[in-house]
């Protein structure tokens, strides 16, 4: 889908942002860990060259993860760029998303980046093991005054901040909700609603596309399905966050029993993590005044 001359500007930065994604998602699939060696080298205190070979496995490792969590604030860049362009008082969020489709879809990008992400990092445990031998390792070279900090990538002050990071079990998704968040904080000049009618609307298109046979029918294929399942989900978190009183209250814009029905009637297998994203990082899940019905089908069987 090719920008408009007005939507180029934004469109451009964002779209090297979203090919960088696809490399990011190439890495994290292939990321194996360095199980065996730290595992041999916790067993093998005493002996040096086991330590330093399980040293040598995990810092390229961790140079992976830094590299991943630097992307993690290039995303939110982007998103504050795209958010501005879709939101402004111009005109309405529908007229907002047909004018500038090619925005709206780098948007939907983005979301599908994010929960594509989070799924191979939450099935991933070798992320957080790789990382913590590698704090507790650093934290003993200080210790024993041998100069790692200079030579390493990842000094304290950035493991830090990537630690906090990492311990979310979703921490791609964390970031998006923080950014747009802040932005709807940010600019106060702009009404809320303008950003949560943006996410509504592409909320209930995903869900129209994914119900309605006809529509669905001419996907080109599961990938599509797939892609529209996860923009669907990432739209109702940062609703959920962005809106005062959340995605799930009875006056909410999106037609949440719908779209959960449409995640109920895919194959098991292909949503269990997007319903756990909808169970474990929205806000509103488990206030007062979401229904019992949501919550029940919202239960894990």
């Amino acid at each position: 889908m090719s920008p408009t001359e007005a939507e180029r500007a934004v469109w451009e930065q964002v779209n090297e942002v979203l090919m960088e994604a696809l490399a990011i998602l190439d890495d994290l699939q292939s990321y194996n860990g360095a199980g065996e060696e730290i595992r041999q080298a916790i067993q093998n205190p005493s002996e040096d060259q086991v330590q330093e070979r399980a040293w040598a496995a995990v810092v390229p490792l961790v140079g992976k993860l830094k590299k991943f969590y630097e992307f993690s604030l290039r995303l939110e860049g982007s998103l504050h760029g795209l958010l501005k362009a879709l939101t402004s008082a111009r005109c309405s969020p529908t007229q907002h998303l047909e004018q500038e489709q090619a925005l709206a879809r780098q948007f939907a990008e983005i979301l599908h980046f994010t929960l594509r992400f989070d799924e191979l990092k939450m099935t991933n445990p070798a992320i957080q093991n790789d990382f913590s031998y590698y704090r507790r390792t650093l934290n003993r070279m200080r210790i024993n005054n041998v100069a790692a900090e200079e030579e390493n990538e990842v000094n304290n002050e950035l493991a830090n901040r990537m630690s906090l990071f990492y311990a979310n079990a979703t921490p791609m998704l964390k970031t998006l909700s923080d950014a747009t968040t802040k932005f709807v904080s940010d600019n106060t000049d702009l009404p809320i609603e303008n950003t949560t009618d943006c996410l509504c609307t592409m909320a209930s298109v995903c869900k129209v596309m994914l119900e309605t046979p006809e529509y669905r029918s001419r996907f080109a294929s599961e990938d599509t399905v797939s892609f529209c399942l996860r923009v669907m989900v990432g739209v109702i978190i940062l609703y959920d966050y962005v809106h005062p009183a959340g995605a799930f209250v009875k006056s909410s814009k999106i037609e949440m029993k719908g779209c959960i029905k449409v995640l109920k009637d895919q194959p098991q297998s292909s949503v269990e993590g997007l319903l756990n994203a909808l169970r474990y990082t929205t806000k509103h899940l488990n206030d007062e005044t979401t229904s019992k019905q949501i919550k029940n089908m919202l239960q894990v069987n």
